[in-house]
């Protein structure tokens, strides 16, 4: 159906451009991703694109839909900082992260243009808006690289300011500017050159700069032509609804990615201030390359690609309060950079599994697993749980949800991503400390199943509890609990209500270790006392002969206090 020509820009173009972006991204999907080969050839640019610009859409959805179908629509400001804020949460990946920050900075100008002038944006707005655009970008970007999305993106702000007339005359001449900077960019950036393709992310970009044009004008452009073939790069294949693109995953690193590159991919949401925010750009700049970090008002998105991933978390937690922690292995064999190595190969097999601290991420992490950490009333969705699964880059994938109340959300997951011909594996693991049990017996060399069902077998053996303080007065299966309260809960079951957490978690280990026991193990979460690892320590090396204990900083893990008896 053609769209209706819109002369100014306003909260229903705004709302017009969002839907048919996405679906023009959904288009390019399995082109851009085939030639995603800068810094790391891993195939999931079109997901992390989609899934960010679909989060953006999605909200302005949310806005409009909250107007119902009365006369009234929302502002200009409500549809862009919906549209903005949106993206933000839901970015995926380098990519993603970039993508936001071009909303964001169109945001920023349209919001301002309408307060001033009216809910109605002619051409002068627009062009000011994608200036924005593109220098909020580039400054989110710790070492810019030519040749890439940022390249793209300024031949298209530089292309619309040279343009006189309505947002239609304005939006063409920035998607043309876009397309002739994009069959550039071989020329800019070696790697894109000996593979033969354009950049991925500057693709992307063209895709939804030409929804733009059809937002505007009701015209359709001409879709671009397909790029030249990459060199081979192992993509999913997948059965279900396209996913889609927008700016490469790869495109922002900087010179360091030469050298083989960082071993993880950090990214989370950040509460904290500019000044802190300052402060985090300085701290992790030297830890590795690919760094942005984009937002503001008081919430900002991070992305880095290091080698101690703990201490990329760490610096969050020093800046403010970081959330929604996604921490990626790239995997021995990967190809970081779009040098002359070849494209990496699916893995064999990997884990995935949930965490619910920064401490334990880091150790699943440094044990080769893909950690998606869930903070306290945060539980992750199953589409994030099938991302993981998908960054995994394996042909087999063990899958932890280690809480008994992801069972449901892991099984969905686990089914998504077996029609896109992965084999999941999903072993019913209800606390991280089953999980750690079930990974230290994982052998990727052993036949698929018989390591399934070792990892089953360990989880199994293994007892877990809790301590934790009851937040309101409740019955219990140990009795009446009041809020302040400490709770022992083993299996998930309250056992024991007491007064001080020390003693309560004494009391739990005596009824575990009551059935047994070789190994226990404690992951201490920050709110914990400082000595009640020490104390339950000397506690079994006292009374338990040949029970060895081993303890694990979770971090901000809600729980004060995990434990777990094989």
């Amino acid at each position: 159906m053609a769209q209706v020509p819109q002369t100014f820009f306003d909260a229903l173009a705004v709302r017009t451009w969002c839907g048919l972006a996405l679906g023009a991204l959904g288009r390019a999907r399995e082109e851009i991703d085939a030639i995603n080969v800068y810094p790391v050839a891993d195939g999931d640019t079109g997901t992390n694109l989609y899934l960010t610009l679909e989060s953006a859409a999605t909200a302005v959805e949310a806005v409009f839909a909250g107007y119902g179908t009365g006369a009234q629509e929302p502002s200009l400001g409500d549809a862009v900082h919906a549209m903005a804020h949106g993206a933000l949460i839901g970015a995926q990946g380098n990519s993603g992260t970039i993508l936001a920050q071009l909303l964001r900075g169109m945001a920023q100008v349209l919001a301002e243009a309408e307060a001033r002038d009216g809910s109605r944006i002619d051409g002068a707005g627009l062009r000011l808006a994608l200036r924005q655009a593109a220098d909020s970008a580039r400054e989110a970007v710790a070492h810019p690289v030519e040749g890439t999305v940022l390249t793209v993106a300024s031949a298209a702000a530089d292309a619309a300011e040279g343009a006189e007339g309505d947002c239609g005359t304005v939006a063409r001449a920035a998607y043309e500017g876009a397309s002739v900077a994009l069959a550039a960019t071989p020329g800019q950036l070696a790697v894109l050159e000996r593979a033969g393709v354009v950049d991925a992310g500057g693709r992307g970009l063209v895709a939804v700069l030409g929804a733009l044009v059809e937002a505007c004008t009701g015209e359709a452009v001409r879709e671009a032509p397909k790029a030249p073939e990459a060199v081979p790069v192992s993509v999913v294949v997948s059965d279900a609804p396209a996913r889609v693109v927008a700016v490469s995953e790869a495109d922002l690193c900087a010179e360091g990615a030469e050298d083989g590159g960082p071993a993880y991919e950090v990214i989370y949401l950040l509460e904290a201030g500019d000044e802190a925010v300052a402060r985090l750009r300085e701290r992790l700049d030297p830890l590795g390359d690919s760094l942005v970090v984009v937002g503001g008002d008081g919430l900002w998105n991070v992305h880095v690609h290091v080698d101690d991933a703990g201490a990329a978390v760490e610096a969050g937690v020093e800046a403010g309060r970081p959330y929604r922690i996604r921490i990626t292995h790239f995997g021995l064999g990967d190809v970081h950079t779009g040098g002359e190595r070849p494209p990496r190969e699916r893995a064999q097999r990997a884990v995935v599994a949930v965490v619910p601290g920064e401490g334990l991420a880091g150790l699943y992490t440094e044990a080769g697993a893909t950690a998606v950490l869930a903070r306290p009333g945060e539980p992750p969705a199953s589409g994030e749980l099938v991302q993981a699964v998908r960054r995994a880059h394996a042909r087999e994938v063990v899958l932890l949800p280690n809480d008994a109340e992801l069972r449901h959300t892991a099984a969905a997951a686990a089914e998504q991503a077996r029609t896109e011909g992965i084999r999941v594996a999903l072993i019913p693991t209800r606390s991280a400390v089953q999980g750690i049990a079930a990974l230290a017996v994982h052998e990727p060399g052993r036949r698929f199943d018989e390591d399934v069902v070792q990892m089953t077998s360990a989880a199994g053996a293994t007892r877990y509890a809790e301590v934790v303080v009851a937040e309101r007065q409740s019955w219990t299966t140990a009795g009446i609990c009041q809020a302040g309260d400490v709770l022992g809960l083993i299996d998930g079951d309250v056992a024991v209500i007491g007064p001080d957490v020390t003693a309560t978690a004494e009391t739990v280990l005596d009824r575990m270790l009551q059935a047994g026991g070789e190994l226990v193990t404690l992951v201490v979460g920050d709110e914990a006392p400082e000595s009640v690892a020490d104390r339950l320590e000397s506690r079994v090396r006292e009374s338990y002969l040949a029970v060895d204990t081993v303890v694990y900083r979770g971090g901000r893990q809600g729980a004060l206090l995990l434990i777990g008896v094989e």
